[in-house]
């Protein structure tokens, strides 16, 4: 059977969230107060203006990490395990209500589109005490896939 090689391709602004949009299993990396990683599987989307967004509740870990140092990373993976991701670096933002609740309404169109009925949406993250994450992309690594180095090819 013929070894898969490993791949990267670089890719700019444009060509990253293009690649990021349909993508919504992240895995957030914030930094605890200690200094060490935290890993979060979340689901996210992209906003109109190419931030990377994630709903979350205001007392979660990621929250208070990405309060206090706003420098995180989201690593995009495709829904087949084994398929192409990458890693964005970038400053985040914590929206809570009331201020968060338009924004939202975004992250849900960028996930899973039109909601059969808004207000009861945004009755439901009122109520629920929702927050945003919203994180601007300052770097990336390449679109990787993994495998085999190519010098091991046959």
């Amino acid at each position: 059977m013929p070894r898969t090689i490993a791949t990267t391709t670089d890719v700019d602004r444009a060509a990253l969230l293009d690649f990021v949009r349909p993508r919504h299993h992240l895995v957030l990396l914030t930094t605890r107060a200690s200094g060490r990683p935290q890993a979060s599987p979340v689901t996210g989307g992209v906003d109109e203006q190419g931030r990377i967004v994630i709903s979350t509740y205001p007392e979660r870990a990621k929250a208070a990490n990405a309060r206090r140092r706003p420098e995180v990373s989201v690593v995009v993976l495709s829904d087949d395990f084994g398929g192409p991701w990458v890693q964005v670096d970038g400053v985040c933002e914590v929206l809570d209500l009331p201020e968060a609740l338009e924004p939202l309404v975004d992250y849900y169109r960028a996930i899973a589109g039109e909601h059969p009925d808004w207000d009861e949406y945004r009755a439901a993250m009122r109520s629920q005490g929702k927050s945003l994450l919203r994180i601007t992309p300052t770097a990336w690594g390449p679109v990787a896939t993994g495998g085999f180095p190519p010098r091991l090819a046959d």
